[in-house]
């Protein structure tokens, strides 16, 4: 049968190890993947954390997956999937299909969503088995290096976005360029947005400006971020990608009337908001999950599209250990993608 190569860990917040395992089977309605790429996602601390219910140890993570097709499990190639097709899995990695949630067609939010990394063994491996309605295929315009994060931080900017209240025009912020902000800002100037970049530091200004953006705020200067969007209108739309709750507060007097935070930066500390900021200029806070496979097709073909790709660093699987870390200090730039 083989055998191939997986980075696991075996305890919570314990350090990775790349073993051996059998090659597994894909069982009815899956498919087995090559994977050719795999993103670090800050997300996947929480389940290396065991900070979720239902993690299992040894733990392989990864949601940011990017490889071929190379074995079929019963009725796969009856939904259209062939071997060496080159396929994404994002953090949907499958529904349900019987929740509420997806009886009514709103299958990212299921209420058993089937997350790479949770639910199975994700893509810190050579190989993985995922369910077919979690593939998105990938154009032949994208390297699997970049398609890779397409699954998950493009995902979820580019359809925070596009699901938003903003239309072209606009006035649209995007709190922090790292990991999702460098991509959210590309997007943003991609869709006709009148795009402002929000970070910390005026060291920043230069590559906001590579990235598109057509103003910059520099969150430790001396005026508020409200008021500095204010001062350019007002926001229509703040998509908040930095995890920190301090931070996505200080933005919302920043938003214009009937503006919108969209919040997709996953921090643990509520947002200090009070109802008199919300009631009188009628604003709208609300989350953004990430998005279904079909959404994942739909990013990548705008990004490759749009010559949109994120700024990756690749490492083979057998520095997995390191990149991890890199990417919890915070020095990732600015995505960790293991190949290999």
């Amino acid at each position: 049968m083989g055998t191939y190569r997986v980075a696991q860990v075996t305890s919570p917040d314990g350090r990775f190890e790349v073993v051996e395992r059998e090659v597994p089977q894909p069982g009815p309605g899956h498919v087995r993947i090559a994977v050719d790429a795999c993103g670090i996602c800050h997300s996947d601390a929480v389940f290396v954390g065991a900070k979720v219910p239902g993690v299992r140890f040894p733990l392989v993570p990864g949601h940011e997956v990017a490889g071929r097709i190379d074995a079929l499990g019963e009725g796969a190639q009856d939904r259209g999937w062939q071997l060496g097709d080159r396929v994404a899995v994002g953090w949907f990695g499958g529904s349900c299909g019987h929740c509420t949630a997806c009886r009514q067609g709103d299958f990212i939010v299921c209420e058993n969503l089937k997350v790479p990394g949770w639910a199975y063994d994700g893509g810190f491996a050579q190989a993985l088995v995922a369910p077919s309605d979690a593939l998105a295929r990938i154009p032949d315009a994208l390297a699997a290096a970049d398609a890779a994060p397409m699954a998950c931080a493009g995902v979820t900017t580019y359809n925070g976005l596009r699901r938003s209240s903003a239309r072209p025009g606009d006035l649209v912020a995007v709190l922090g360029i790292g990991g999702l902000g460098h991509l959210a800002v590309q997007y943003a100037v991609a869709m006709g947005f009148e795009t402002v970049a929000v970070a910390r530091g005026a060291d920043k200004a230069e590559f906001a400006e590579r990235l598109g953006a057509h103003h910059y705020v520099d969150s430790t200067a001396g005026r508020s971020v409200a008021d500095a969007l204010r001062s350019l209108g007002g926001a229509k739309v703040v998509l908040a990608t930095a995890a920190d709750s301090g931070a996505i507060t200080a933005t919302v007097d920043g938003l214009a009337r009937r503006g919108e935070l969209v919040v997709i930066g996953a921090a643990p500390e509520p947002l200090e908001i009070s109802p008199t900021q919300l009631l009188m200029s009628g604003r709208v806070v609300r989350g953004h999950p990430s998005g279904t496979s079909q959404d994942v097709e739909d990013t990548m073909a705008f990004s490759a599209l749009h010559e949109i790709r994120p700024i990756v660093e690749t490492v083979p699987l057998s520095s997995a250990d390191e990149a991890y870390q890199k990417m919890l200090s915070g020095a990732a730039r600015f995505r960790m993608v293991l190949t290999g």
